[in-house]
């Protein structure tokens, strides 16, 4: 994601929105219509979200809402949900509803306070983390925390089924949630997932760009010379891995959004009794399942949302 203004620019750079909208679509989700982007682009965002966002995510949640599972055993009961589709559920329509708007809150929001506050003389690592943990928090409660409700919801039915309950469609669970709890049962676990994007980005952006300047100086190169994609791309990957040090955080989420309900847990859940729950029942082991595919998911988000961003960006202001 680039952080300088171009010369001579003043005031908000609006084309951010749609650079993050066009990044985000790289991990999850469908392309948007009435876009100006020519059809190839669209073609490379649904071969990468066929490869890697979705089910990467569904992995991840498996993991984490069935904390004894190994990862074989995880891809074992996704797969035994319809093959190859199993590891697209909730795909359709959270998934695509949540990208559609999540990376163009976050790249035009983070852009413009790590603009801000670099041109205050913040160093870029300080810098990307407070624009990281900006746009975090603002894509949290604009709109991801139906989404990832919905989505949660969708991966962790199979469990209604395992307990000889018919689980309901999509939509008749969205519509039941909606009748008993209203906006709040929708919204279930955004506060979690306000905490976790605040860390994961604030972290993803800040080891980035640490690791940025860290190349610099290994490579001898000014603040004003252009790294390589190469090394673009090695930043990115540092910062998306270190950045899953939270992942408890991830793990009460999928927990407070799941669809299993059990009496020892009641049902309000809030981030600390749904940790102190974990914990009793798992112990740290079970705050850090699923860590393996967020790696993965987490360098390749880091990678489209901080370093291809700053690719398209350029080719945006182009056209």
């Amino acid at each position: 994601m680039a952080i300088t203004k171009e010369p001579g620019q003043k005031g908000v750079s609006w084309s951010n929105i749609a650079v993050g909208a066009i990044m985000n679509m790289f991990v999850g989700g469908e392309f948007v219509h009435g876009t100006v982007f020519p059809s190839p682009v669209l073609l490379t965002e649904k071969l990468q979200v066929t490869t890697l966002g979705q089910p990467l995510e569904v992995l991840k949640t498996q993991m984490a809402a069935n904390r004894s599972q190994t990862m074989f055993q995880a891809v074992q009961t996704v797969w035994s949900r319809g093959g190859v589709a199993g590891f697209y559920q909730g795909l359709i329509p959270w998934a695509w509803i949540e990208a559609s708007t999540k990376g163009a809150v976050l790249l035009f929001t983070a852009s413009e306070i790590e603009t801000a506050t670099t041109a205050m003389g913040v160093s870029p690592a300080a810098a990307g983390l407070l624009g990281g943990m900006s746009g975090g928090i603002v894509q949290a409660y604009a709109t991801m925390g139906f989404c990832t409700c919905m989505k949660t919801a969708e991966i962790t039915r199979h469990k209604q089924a395992a307990a000889g309950i018919t689980p309901p469609s999509t939509w008749a669970v969205f519509a039941d949630i909606y009748r008993r709890e209203g906006i709040a049962g929708i919204n279930k676990g955004v506060n979690a997932v306000a905490v976790r994007q605040c860390t994961n980005w604030g972290s993803r952006m800040g080891f980035a760009r640490l690791a940025e300047s860290s190349i610099r100086k290994m490579k001898g190169k000014g603040e004003d010379e252009k790294l390589t994609a190469f090394e673009k791309i090695l930043s990115s990957s540092i910062g998306g891995a270190l950045a899953t040090w939270n992942q408890p955080i991830e793990v009460v989420r999928v927990e407070m959004q799941s669809m299993a309900k059990g009496a020892e847990r009641g049902e309000k859940k809030t981030i600390l009794n749904t940790l102190s729950y974990i914990y009793k029942e798992t112990g740290i082991k079970g705050l850090y399942r699923g860590v393996t595919p967020r790696i993965g998911l987490g360098i390749w988000q880091t990678v489209c949302m901080v370093s291809l961003a700053d690719y398209v960006k350029a080719w945006v202001k182009k056209q």
